[in-house]
């Protein structure tokens, strides 16, 4: 099988996973990589063994021969680069957040879908190994027929100190919103993966920490289409007791009409089935890379849909769903009243 040629844009920190990851993968290649810092590019390129290096992303596109290219920059980059890269008819899997805005995010996967090529958001917190072994043992009925509630709670730890996120995500400070478009969005796609489509939520945001611009905590509750609810309690403030506040990011209860699954910072997974002790749940996970190696699982999924000609998981189109709800949190917070009929709106 002849190898994928790839080319990845943006040399900051979260690059390294992804470098790491597609070195790992079978059947691919990256051979150029892009970022507005030459300095940058060609640490990366040193670093990973990459031939190409390129600091503007024109010529990357007019002189390389490639078969996908993997977009690592902030945010607000990912328009002008989705558009030149889809303009070569390029697939392209770009990482979350898409855009700084809903309305750029529409853009972007429009620009995609007219120029026919495949794109993919780089969700990765539904490809951590414990979500899977939650989706197989929900899809087993281990706990019921019926899923009753969903709950998490996170802390990170990583944003108390007045200088914090300066050492690695310093653009986080100056976010106007933090806490949901950047780590709730997560929750709410793994939760969309794991309980089906939400129909309706309730939050309350505020700010912690006065040296940053946008809200770091936060409560927000979802009624699933299904009839089940959600809970989702998260600070970037405060820390939590697992070693490794990144590894899963806090702890989770999924409960249904047969029993409980409990995931627990570790990665340790447990099941509960009613009128019977908790016992663990025996399946595999990696402490290499990224949160469980979610960061391989993610651009192994783009590759094996993308040979298969099939689609992704999570598609322009379907995550979009997601920020449809992540702009009904924000209004909800707004507005102090629930927001309701999102599947009403999404049809």
């Amino acid at each position: 099988m002849k190898p994928l040629r790839g080319a990845v844009i943006g040399a900051g920190y979260f690059s390294q996973f992804h470098f790491d990851a597609w070195q790992r993968i079978e059947g691919c290649e990256i051979v150029a990589v892009c970022d507005t810092s030459p300095e940058a590019a060609a640490t990366a390129a040193k670093t990973w063994n990459i031939s190409g290096q390129y600091s503007d992303i024109d010529q990357l596109l007019q002189q390389e021969r490639l078969d996908f290219v993997d977009i690592v920059t902030r945010p607000d980059t990912h328009l002008r680069l989705v558009q030149a890269v889809a303009a070569r008819g390029l697939p392209i899997i770009c990482q979350k957040a898409l855009a700084p805005t809903i309305g750029e995010a529409q853009q972007i996967v429009a620009i995609a879908r007219r120029s026919g090529v495949p794109f993919m958001v780089h969700e990765n917190f539904r490809f951590q190994p414990w979500y899977r072994e939650i989706r197989r043992q929900i899809e087993a009925h281990a706990i019921g027929e019926k899923l009753h509630s969903i709950s998490f709670r996170c802390r990170t730890g990583d944003g108390w100190q007045p200088d914090a996120y300066l050492a690695r995500q310093p653009y986080f400070r100056d976010m106007p919103r933090l806490l949901i478009f950047e780590t709730g969005v997560h929750f709410v796609d793994t939760y969309r993966y794991l309980v089906g489509e939400i129909d309706g939520v309730y939050a309350s945001l505020k700010r912690l920490n006065g040296d940053i611009a946008g809200e770091d905590a936060g409560v927000v509750m979802f009624e699933f289409q299904s009839g089940a609810t959600g809970i989702w309690d998260a600070n970037r403030y405060n820390e939590p007791a697992s070693a490794d506040a990144r590894f899963t990011f806090g702890e989770a209860i999924v409960e249904g009409s047969g029993g409980t699954i409990r995931l627990y910072g570790n990665g340790r997974l447990t099941l509960q089935p009613l009128d019977q002790p908790e016992r663990d749940l025996d399946y595999n996970y990696s402490r290499h890379g990224f949160a469980g190696d979610c960061v391989f699982a993610t651009q192994q999924h783009f590759v094996d849909q993308l040979r298969a000609g099939e689609d992704f998981e999570t598609s322009g189109e379907q995550y979009l769903k997601s920020l449809q709800v992540v702009e009904a949190i924000y209004e909800s917070a707004t507005d102090r009243t629930p927001v309701r009929g999102l599947q009403g709106e999404a049809s």
